[in-house]
């Protein structure tokens, strides 16, 4: 299906075209960490937001019964070793992540979440959501639930088309 715009040319424009921009949008908003910089005190504000992504990855990571060590971090935010390494220490520090050894491999220790990271993880996913629901404000609850389910399922789709090309290269 083919659309346009109300402009004199009418050159087509496709649904990609607008998903393509938004992503774009998106892409520049979590460059600037817009979110996470207007975080209110006591919302995760004293943890960097380096280090809120890093719990994320371990939360999501476990989630899906996998465990996580440090080189695991390194590819799932695309982020070299040193920085991986310093931004687990800093949640260690901090205590909101605990290095567990391995039970099949001693010298190798994977990483989880502790109460306070949960703690400060489920603070952080509240602010979240309550500013989605802000954006989405007006919405009826059909157009709320129609758009999580396809946003839902294009990132599905776009990680699927990510490992299918690394399983592809390897």
């Amino acid at each position: 299906m083919i659309m346009y715009r109300g402009d004199v040319d009418s050159k087509p424009f496709l649904p990609e075209h607008a998903v393509e921009r938004a992503m774009v949008a998106i892409r520049r908003r979590q460059t600037r960490r817009a979110l996470a910089q207007r975080t209110p005190a006591g919302q995760g504000q004293a943890v960097s937001p380096a280090v809120t992504e890093l719990l994320d990855a371990v939360e999501a990571e476990t989630a899906a019964g996998r465990d996580v060590t440090v080189t695991d971090l390194t590819r799932l935010l695309a982020i070299d070793q040193p920085r991986a390494s310093k931004l687990t220490g800093a949640a260690v520090s901090a205590g909101l992540l605990r290095r567990r050894a391995d039970q099949q491999d001693g010298r190798r220790s994977t990483l989880k979440l502790t109460a306070d990271g949960t703690g400060h993880l489920d603070a952080v996913h509240r602010y979240r959501q309550v500013q989605f629901a802000a954006a989405m404000d007006g919405w009826t609850d059909p157009e709320r639930a129609v758009f999580a389910d396809l946003l839902t399922r294009f990132v599905a789709a776009l990680e699927a088309s990510d490992n299918a090309m690394r399983t592809s290269a390897s």
